[in-house]
């Protein structure tokens, strides 16, 4: 354990130690308590960059969750191994794709001039693509970039989980009477429950860190989406075009507040780290 413990004192607890120590002095070191946050709470943008992520993130969560767990479950119960090896691949394979190189292609997917798919989005009343890239549609476009490439290594995850359970115990569930969808959803989602909180809180920390989706969207709209839409940009801004890394500094706590919370309430509620004791 010795090297990862190096690694996370390096690049987790010393950082954010040191953002603590910004957030609570001004640019020349003076104590400033919580002057920090006072200030970058009344900023004009904190107020809709934690809306737009608040929407982005019951979007998100929502379509992770139950979409991967679903097809976990088809693909586990429902096909051939064969097949479904083939399946759980093919949805592999965006994760593979940089964060960059992903958004990159729904650039081009979404543009109606250049897209494959030019007639569902002009049968949707998209045109164009600054109508495409209305700021009501954002939260739903980032959530379907980030499950295209996030979605398939939980999909294996979850499959793996759904392994774990005895064959026994879905026999006797089959003897009993249960079809495949009251076995799915009486013994399989409850006993891979643990795995589902897991991906849960993952994925609100990565959801929270929502950057680099926005950043290029704002970028090649020439300005049409805001580039402090999500709390990682206002941050990128504070810090980069204002030179306030103490104001940065006390935005990406409130990230780390935010997140840590709820990790807290998941794993109290659903006993996470509970070992069952024979």
């Amino acid at each position: 354990m010795a090297g990862y413990t190096l690694l996370l004192l390096a690049f987790g607890v010393f950082p954010t130690l040191y953002a603590v120590y910004l957030s609570l002095t001004n640019d020349r070191g003076q104590f400033t308590g919580l002057g920090q946050f006072i200030k970058v709470m009344g900023d004009y943008r904190f107020g809709p960059a934690f809306l737009n992520i608040g929407v982005y993130l019951v979007l998100w969560l929502v379509l992770i969750i139950v979409l991967t767990v679903v097809t976990a479950v088809i693909l586990r119960s429902r096909m051939k191994p064969g097949l479904s090896a083939v399946f759980r691949f093919l949805y592999y394979l965006p994760g593979a794709l940089a964060g960059v190189a992903s958004v990159l292609v729904w650039l081009f997917m979404l543009d109606p001039n250049v897209s494959p798919a030019a007639g569902l989005l002009r049968a949707m009343g998209f045109d164009t693509f600054a109508q495409v890239l209305d700021p009501g549609n954002l939260p739903v476009i980032f959530v379907m970039i980030a499950f295209w490439t996030g979605a398939g290594g939980w999909i294996v995850v979850m499959y793996g989980a759904l392994n774990n359970i005895s064959d026994e115990v879905l026999e006797a569930a089959r003897m009993d009477g249960a079809g495949p969808w009251k076995s799915a959803w009486f013994i399989q989602i409850p006993m891979i429950s643990k795995w589902i909180v897991y991906m849960g809180i993952l994925a609100f920390a990565s959801g929270t860190q929502l950057f680099v989706e926005p950043q290029l969207l704002q970028t090649a709209s020439l300005g049409r989406v805001s580039p402090t839409w999500s709390p990682n940009q206002l941050a990128y801004v504070f810090a980069f075009q204002h030179g306030d890394f103490n104001g940065a500094a006390a935005i990406s706590l409130f990230l780390l507040v935010l997140g840590l919370v709820c990790a807290g309430l998941l794993v109290t509620r659903s006993g996470l780290f509970k070992v069952d004791e024979e």
